[in-house]
């Protein structure tokens, strides 16, 4: 900036003081052309490049997770970790731009960090849940609790995890409701697509019928769904049939258990449900009843009482 003595003498002070700021802002436009424009450039390039390399990386663990067609956990797990490093870095290279593009336009940044961390300090003890959210996403992560595509309840929900963060964990479920869910909230999970599932059907008979022919026909069945081209790939064990569990009432509960893959047993306890129908149906067997139920038959033949007249 030119020293007032410099100006000349003859211009009036309102244009003295025009022209005193119209050279600040050039010097100003100067410095920042010189040295805070190619800084600007630097940290845009290398934002670039480290955009690149992490969209590199989280392709990479993604046509992983796709080459995992047989270990369906193992290609969740791919999953969830990809997203979760693609949103960090991200965070990461989003604040080194703020950082540096503040700094070339002169912003103070020492001024600036320590009113940041005044202000970060006071909304510490108004946030403290998104600390807790990011901690616990932390430890569902590193304990494997749970993946993107995992069927599971937590925080009183039931549906499947389409997204997951350090701080949220998205559930959609049966009816397409979305639910989000901050991690802060779960502290119970019970995952339903962790190794395999149990399927189990109380098969409710009359207690009138011979329970081993009973059983003997149920196992029959049980059998040749395990043995069916359709789920032999589906069902890893052989079903189990005690015998009768419980009598109640007109009825005698034979339940069925199956270990089937996880999260695949409504379409086995269908076909058992078929096939038990059209098996009761063939041998004459009787299903139990729940409750006791009267009939009252009315015979036509019977004469109508008399009225008085």
């Amino acid at each position: 900036m030119l020293q007032p003595s410099l100006l000349p003498p003859s211009l009036p002070q309102n244009e003295k003081t025009l022209h005193s700021v119209e050279v600040g802002w050039h010097a100003a436009f100067v410095d920042f052309v010189q040295t805070g424009l190619p800084k600007i450039v630097v940290a845009l390039i290398l934002a670039f490049i480290a955009g690149v390399i992490v969209r590199f990386f989280v392709s990479r663990l993604r046509k992983r997770a796709d080459a995992h067609v047989g270990n369906s956990h193992r290609a969740a797990q791919l999953r969830t970790l990809s997203g979760i490093i693609r949103a960090t870095a991200f965070g990461l290279i989003g604040a080194y731009l703020v950082m540096q593009i503040l700094g070339a336009v002169g912003v103070p940044l020492g001024t600036f960090i320590a009113s940041a961390g005044v202000i970060g300090l006071g909304i510490s003890f108004g946030a403290q849940s998104i600390f807790k959210d990011m901690l616990t996403g932390i430890f569902v992560l590193v304990e494997d609790q749970y993946s993107v595509g995992d069927v599971v309840k937590l925080a009183g929900l039931t549906g499947t995890v389409e997204d997951f963060t350090l701080r949220i964990t998205q559930l959609r479920d049966g009816d397409g409701t979305l639910y989000i869910v901050p991690n802060s909230q779960i502290t119970t999970v019970s995952n339903l697509s962790r190794d395999f599932s149990i399927a189990t059907l109380n098969v409710s008979v009359d207690p009138k019928e011979n329970p081993d022919r009973v059983v003997e026909v149920l196992t029959k069945l049980a059998q040749e769904v395990r043995q069916d081209a359709i789920f032999n790939d589906i069902v890893i064990s052989d079903p189990t049939i005690v015998g009768v569990d419980k009598i109640s009432g007109n009825e005698a509960i034979y339940p069925i258990s199956v270990r089937v893959r996880a999260n695949q047993r409504d379409g086995v306890l269908r076909e058992l449900r078929r096939r038990i129908l059209l098996a009761f149906a063939r041998e004459r067997i009787a299903f139990g009843a729940t409750s006791s139920t009267i009939l009252l038959q009315h015979d036509p033949t019977a004469a109508a009482p008399s009225t008085a007249s």
